[in-house]
């Protein structure tokens, strides 16, 4: 079931199915509505005009007593209908048979009646005077006087323009110029009437029904004036306005589709019964048209309520051999199409509610146990009653014009780009079928909707777009392979193949981030403010890629990283971060990182910007490793030529929840890196968290810069970039080196050398299993190679892994040489790489070398933790260029607290790292004191191109 709307739902998506689907369904509930005022109209007039509950009291209120009419009795016929339907489907379609037989007997009987004409036309006379036609309603005998009894006297025409019934009264000037002269309104088919009525003649509201080939002479306009008994146009008559009232007569083609659940084979019923239902009406209504005009005068055919015939019913004239026929004929074809509606209406509500893309209409989805839609049924009678009350015919068809031809501009356009896409699951059955026709009949439907009538088609286009929006925002994610989605893949591969690989253009540069979480072991986010901060920079519109490292394999890892990536996703749907989730297993958290810098993104849209979270317990003995990947991964990314953004106190940034309503964001620039330093807070405050923050740029002169002329220079170079801020330049001179310089660097160099001496001691145990672990194996190596096919166990895998981990570690601790290593830690060393040395390894087992070995070790264990409480370095001592570049970082530091300590935000260059590894402990150093007392740090290190400019 569903019928227009499942096809577009399912070619084009939900959201597309969903809005057009319910527009469709209003337009069939109030083709429902109009369908039962015609039946009303029919009754009241041609059937049994006594039966009129309201009368006009006065002229000119027949109009509105007809309508209220309609009304009373449209509510007594919706609800007989509503039952009928209620009660079961199978008793509507016994009664469309009957209704069908009517109709077809109504058609038979009006072509039966044409021919008839061409050699007996019925008498049905008209009254015209001059070329003007005069309404019967009020007199009877179409003349100015008559001759009864040699005696000449008026008839009631006369009193209607004279002012009194004798020959020599006053009358209106149009009446005493012009003849009245009595036509025939059918002169038949043979009379040549069709060239009259072979081309248009619109008129406006209230003007008179004239024949345009009758002579007459003008009279005062003051003739033209109500009052007198001409035929007038109740509405202004134009092309598109016709359309419009014309077309919902062939609105039922969808019938078939809408009742598919319905059908044994809706693949061979539907094309069939809608091919042959398009053909029939065509031909019927077209002939209908020629017949018509060929047989029917002009002016009889542009009277709307037959004023000119008094009331009867032009057709039913025509036809042979009654006009009961057509009169009975078309009170059964409007009550049919009205159950036909009804029917067809809820079934389409109930699929639209069942899918459910639409959350507040559920309700309607369920129904009977058989399966009929109860409660849809009475809501589409509810809507088809609004229709009933609003009563005018002419008022609801061009509405039901503008859903009707957007459902069918919508299929058209499902068919077309099904096609267009190629996708391998559209294989239509019709071989006649070509996408240019499918094209043709979208664009015919969308001229239509405009040529009926411009407003109510944008109207209409306006409800079918929030209905879009609605389903796309509340609506459930439904995937039905549908056009839409093929449409977007292509047009990404295009775009994506369009894309230039190398870097683009300044102007079009924006941060395309990879943002680097870190999880903890439920596979939940420790610092979800940092996607917090990733959706306050969406300013840029680049693309944002999420990324984290689970540590494992992946075949044993697969459950964990389907979990993580789940969590992620729901906290990027929370902090409304638009973008992709890629989470890496990697034996080693260092290389996933490694591999989520180079392998991000696809083809030109690549990340160009890491943003990752300050390594918070870096100092930790068990966290000894953290700082290492840090530095790592700001190699990578210089090596990668991409910017990196370090949030710092990550917990303390604000939530996209809160307002900061006043305050500073504070760029501190030191050295010229690209302009990312300018561009970011710009993006920020875009924002609403940072909206009312200001912007200010500090930058340090020393002792031979002219501060006031960098001042204006910097002023100016923001004037051309067009970015408001203010702007200070804080001197900073040199002076003695501190004696909280020193501690600080003593501290620093301490503690590098108990990293250094622990991560020795550490590797001296790892050599000593390694050993016991070689010995076993080769001693075990006969088993081993009858048990198992594979070369290697898992024990020599895992222990492959760990050798492969820390032999990187034990060589760049060998390259580190300080002054103030105890002289006895250097035998240590050497013992313990000769004795990780494959080819020095003893390979025997005897129970004296393994007490032995154990002895060595321990005593070499023992002796390498006490070195590290020994270590008691001095002032004189130090590393002077440490010491040089800690001075560096403590004034710095002060200096940034006295303008900055307040500010919501503070963004620092990122000095780069040492160019070897001797130092790495010392940079994190360098950095934390650099930051130390600011709450909100954004470290900053360029990509080294520029990224932004003064042109647009």
């Amino acid at each position: 079931a569903g019928g227009s709307y499942y096809m577009i739902s399912r070619s084009l998506g939900p959201e597309f199915g969903g809005a057009v689907g319910l527009c469709f369904y209003l337009g069939t509930t109030f083709a429902g509505a109009m369908y039962i005022l015609g039946t009303i109209e029919i009754l009241l007039t041609y059937i049994s005009p006594s039966a009129a509950i309201f009368k006009a009291e006065e002229v000119g209120e027949e109009t509105e007593a007809m309508l209220n009419n309609m009304r009373v009795y449209g509510t007594c016929i919706i609800i007989l209908m509503a039952i009928v339907v209620f009660v079961g489907v199978k008793y509507v379609n016994k009664l469309a048979l009957v209704f069908l037989a009517c109709v077809i007997l109504s058609i038979i009987a009006i072509y039966a009646g044409v021919i008839k004409t061409a050699f007996d036309p019925p008498d049905f006379p008209i009254c015209l005077l001059g070329n003007r036609t005069l309404s019967k309603r009020s007199f009877d005998v179409c003349a100015k006087f008559i001759e009864s009894n040699n005696e000449t006297k008026t008839t009631a025409l006369w009193s209607l323009f004279c002012d009194s019934s004798l020959l020599n009264a006053t009358c209106d000037d149009y009446f005493s110029l012009n003849n009245v002269t009595e036509i025939q309104g059918i002169p038949g088919i043979m009379s040549g009437v069709l060239t009259d009525n072979l081309w248009s003649t619109y008129s406006d509201k209230g003007s008179i029904v004239e024949k345009k080939d009758q002579p007459s002479v003008a009279g005062s306009e003051e003739t033209k004036m109500g009052g007198l008994p001409y035929v007038f146009t109740d509405i202004m008559t134009y092309f598109t306005m016709l359309v419009g009232i014309y077309f919902p007569s062939v609105t039922g083609i969808m019938a078939g589709s809408n009742r598919s659940g319905d059908l044994k084979d809706a693949q061979k019923s539907i094309p069939t019964g809608t091919i042959l239902a398009i053909s029939t009406t065509s031909f019927i209504y077209l002939s209908c048209i020629v017949l018509f005009g060929a047989c029917i005068e002009g002016v009889i055919l542009r009277d709307k309520f037959g004023e000119a015939v008094n009331g009867n019913l032009v057709v039913g004239t025509l036809a042979w051999p009654s006009p009961w026929v057509i009169v009975i004929g078309s009170f059964f074809s409007t009550c049919g199409a009205g159950l036909q509606s009804l029917t067809g209406a809820p079934r389409l509500l109930q699929a639209i509610a069942r899918d459910g893309i639409v959350p507040f209409i559920q309700v309607f989805g369920h129904g009977k146990a058989n399966g009929e839609p109860t409660w849809a049924l009475l809501l589409t009678a509810g809507i088809c009653e609004i229709g009933i009350l609003i009563a005018s015919l002419d008022s609801v068809a061009p509405i039901l014009s503008m859903f009707f031809l957007m459902c069918y501009m919508f299929v058209n356009l499902a068919c077309a780009v099904q096609t267009l896409l190629r996708t391998p699951n559209w294989r239509p059955r019709f071989k006649y079928y070509h996408w240019t026709l499918s094209f043709l009949g979208m664009s015919l439907c969308l001229a239509l909707m405009f040529i009926c009538s411009w407003y109510y088609a944008l109207i209409a286009m306006l409800i079918a777009g929030c209905i879009y929006k609605y389903i796309e925002y509340r609506g459930a994610e439904k995937e039905w392979g549908d056009g839409i989605r093929g449409l977007s893949l292509n047009a990404a591969r295009y775009a994506l193949l369009r894309v230039e690989d190398g870097p683009p253009h300044t102007k079009n540069w924006r941060p395309q981030l990879l943002v680097l979480l870190n999880l903890d072991s439920e596979q939940l986010v420790k610092h979800p403010r940092l996607l917090s901060f990733t959706s306050q920079l969406k300013a840029g519109k680049g693309l944002t890629i999420v990324g984290s490292v689970l540590q494992g394999i992946y075949l044993d890892k697969c459950t964990e990283t389907q979990k993580a990536e789940e969590n992620v996703k729901a906290l990027m749907g929370v902090e409304k971060t638009k973008g992709f989730c890629q989470i890496v297993v990697s034996p080693n958290f260092r290389d996933g990182i490694s591999y989520l810098i180079q392998s991000a993104g696809l083809g030109g849209m690549k990340h160009n910007t890491v943003l990752m979270a300050w390594p918070q317990s870096w100092k930790q003995t068990e966290n000894r490793f953290s700082w290492k990947n840090f530095v790592d991964t700001v190699r990578e990314t210089t090596a990668a030529q991409q910017a990196l953004l370090v949030a710092k106190n990550i917990d303390l940034f604000p939530t996209n929840q809160e307002r900061f309503t006043e305050g500073n964001i504070d760029v501190w620039w030191i050295v010229h890196d690209g302009g990312m330093l300018m561009l970011l807070p710009f993006l920020l405050r875009q924002h609403k968290v940072w909206r009312k923050c200001k912007m200010r740029i500090f930058t340090v002169a020393q002792m031979d810069d002219n501060s006031i002329q960098m001042k204006k220079d910097l002023q100016m170079f923001l004037y051309h970039l067009r970015l408001n801020a203010e702007v200070e330049v804080v001197e900073m001179f040199e002076n003695d080196i501190s004696a909280f310089t020193y501690e600080k660097t003593l501290m620093m160099e301490q503690r590098s050398q108990m990293l250094k001496q622990m991560q020795l001691v550490f590797l001296s145990l790892v050599t000593f299993l390694s050993q016991i672990q070689s010995i076993t194996d080769e001693s075990r190596g006969s088993i081993r190679r009858k048990s198992y096919s594979s070369p290697q166990s898992i024990g020599q895998d895992a222990q492959a892994l760990l050798t492969n981990d820390y032999r990187e570690e034990e060589e760049e601790a060998q390259l580190i040489h300080d002054r103030n290593t105890a002289s006895h830690s250097a035998p240590a060393v050497k013992a313990s790489v000769a004795a990780a040395t494959p080819e020095k390894v003893q390979m025997t087992w005897t129970k004296e070398k393994f007490v032995a070995e154990k002895h060595k070790n321990k005593d070499s264990n023992v002796s390498g933790f006490k070195d590290i409480f020994n270590m008691k370095p001095e002032w004189g001592n130090l590393n002077q260029s440490n010491v040089r570049r800690m001075h560096t970082a403590v004034k710095l530091n002060g200096v940034v607290l006295n303008k900055s300590q307040h500010a919501q935000l503070v963004l620092l260059n990122m000095p780069g790292p040492p160019k070897n590894r001797k130092g790495d402990e010392n940079y994190m150093e360098f950095l934390e004191v650099l930051t130390e007392g600011l709450d909100r740090v954004l470290l900053v290190r360029g990509s080294g191109r520029e990224v932004i400019t003064i042109y647009s």
